[in-house]
């Protein structure tokens, strides 16, 4: 019995080591499964399949809703690997994960603030990704205009050089005219799958490219020579939006560093005397000032973003 304790620590070990091999053997059989998928993909023996999904019975079940096709819409535009379900439920347990630690570190009422900032970080977490994937397709209107003016210049048909269009670039611009090219191919129109392609990704920029694009269609014009023009004109727009950037980077950093800075003072208030916060907000005098405080640093936040958001 006094043997025991290193009998334990012996075991322990041992269980560990078999189980970082079993993790190991599990990860490379996976990969190597994966390779053959790919090779017999190639070959034309297999389809390769996709990724399995989760939650599926929620992902039915909230589709139906209208909030369900909204989040539906959004992760269509973001481009993530996403469905309905597994969005719902990472925010869920996000949101619950928020409320238990900052209710630990805080209070139990900070944990309230944190699961209502975590709901509307989930739809702000979208919106980002929906104006970060805007921000790439901008960036490469001027590669996607130079291509298609050389196809059409070729004597390519637009759809043809449309079709070419997303084979040669990369995502996000290839493949989104790769959605258009397929809508072309089932028959639809040209001017409604520009038109979709817009609703998608709002820009100026491609509003414009999409204008151009109908238009020639239409009137027969030389849209050669519209894009050329084009493509010069989204050069030194984005050597613009460049700069912009730049010069409001430290700004927008400082609309990120003054929520930050609260939380901190929150923390030293805490540290110095323990459970400062929960009394504090025992009171109700206190929950207001915690919720007046909350909404002037997001107040200060949003405009903030609003004054630099400058457009070009």
């Amino acid at each position: 019995m006094d043997n025991l304790p290193l009998l334990t620590i012996g075991v322990t070990l041992i269980a560990c080591v078999i189980a970082v091999i079993g993790v190991h053997t599990y990860f490379a059989g996976k990969e190597q499964q994966h390779v053959l998928y790919e090779r017999m993909a190639q070959t034309g023996e297999i389809l390769l399949p996709g990724r399995q999904r989760r939650f599926r019975g929620i992902d039915r079940r909230f589709r139906r809703t209208r909030l369900g096709k909204r989040v539906e819409r959004k992760l269509g535009t973001t481009g993530l690997d996403l469905t309905v379900g597994e969005y719902v439920v990472y925010v869920v347990a996000a949101v619950v994960v928020l409320y238990f630690i900052v209710g630990t570190v805080f209070a139990p009422f900070f944990g309230l603030l944190a699961a209502l900032l975590g709901l509307w970080g989930g739809n702000a977490f979208l919106n980002y990704q929906i104006a970060k994937r805007t921000e790439a397709f901008i960036g490469q209107l001027p590669e996607l205009t130079r291509v298609l003016a050389n196809a059409t210049q070729a004597g390519l048909a637009l759809r043809t050089a449309i079709a070419m269009a997303a084979d040669e670039l990369d995502d996000p611009a290839g493949e989104e005219f790769r959605k258009v090219a397929d809508q072309l191919a089932v028959g639809r129109s040209l001017e409604d799958a520009l038109a979709d392609l817009a609703d998608r990704l709002p820009s100026r920029e491609l509003k414009v490219l999409v204008s151009t694009l109908v238009l020639s269609n239409r009137a027969g014009g030389t849209i050669v020579s519209s894009l050329r023009n084009l493509t010069q004109t989204l050069e030194e727009r984005k050597e613009t939006r460049r700069e912009v950037a730049t010069q409001l980077s430290q700004v927008k950093v400082t609309a990120i560093a003054v929520p930050l800075l609260g939380f901190g003072f929150l923390l030293i208030l805490n540290g110095m005397r323990d459970g400062a916060l929960d009394d504090m907000t025992g009171a109700t005098v206190g929950k207001i000032a915690v919720i007046v405080a909350s909404g002037l640093y997001g107040l200060g936040f949003f405009l903030i973003n609003r004054m630099t958001r400058i457009r070009v």
